[in-house]
């Protein structure tokens, strides 16, 4: 065979169904974050002035603590907002990847016929948890989603495997 007609022939296998990457919201900008540390900063201080001027020292020194300990939470909150999943549905393959906020990646492949979609669904709350099941093996999906992007997920994904198992599309 011709390299243009096994190529031919590869792309409905390849060509992408569904991509998705899902990452953490954080309702905080950088600049936003400044301006808050910046502004807490300022009251700290404005209220710490009456207890240095009183002699009680320490009590401003723990309101400094406070808002060190509150300006590495956030950073730590940012750090860790570098974290995302990544979605990739072809007819033949479903790869999701999981890449931490230090960078570590790790891949799940499973074949989009035998992969099972899995919900838990609490009738108050909403959608729980969306998860992948093939083979014995489970791999939660977004678990720092909402739960009405836990379920908007879960049917997009839905359909997208019902797509997948149609098989490849020639023509």
């Amino acid at each position: 065979m011709t390299e243009a007609l096994v190529e031919l022939m590869a792309e409905p296998f390849e060509e992408p169904i569904y991509s998705t990457r899902l990452s953490p919201h954080r309702s905080m900008t950088p600049r936003a974050f400044y301006l808050f540390i910046a502004a807490f900063c300022a009251a700290q201080v404005i209220f710490a002035i009456p207890f240095l001027l009183l002699g009680a020292w320490p009590v401003a020194g723990f309101m400094g603590l406070d808002a060190l300990a509150l300006w590495i939470a956030f950073r730590l909150s940012f750090r860790d907002a570098r974290a995302y999943e990544t979605l990739d549905i072809t007819p033949i393959e479903l790869v999701f990847a999981r890449v931490g906020a230090g960078g570590r990646r790790r891949e799940w492949r499973f074949n989009p016929s035998w992969v099972r979609l899995e919900q838990k669904v609490h009738e108050e709350f909403g959608t729980q948890s969306v998860a992948l099941v093939s083979r014995g093996e489970t791999v939660e999906i977004g678990a720092f989603l909402g739960p009405r992007q836990k379920a908007d997920l879960a049917r997009d994904l839905s359909r997208a495997l019902a797509t997948a198992r149609l098989g490849p599309r020639f023509g």
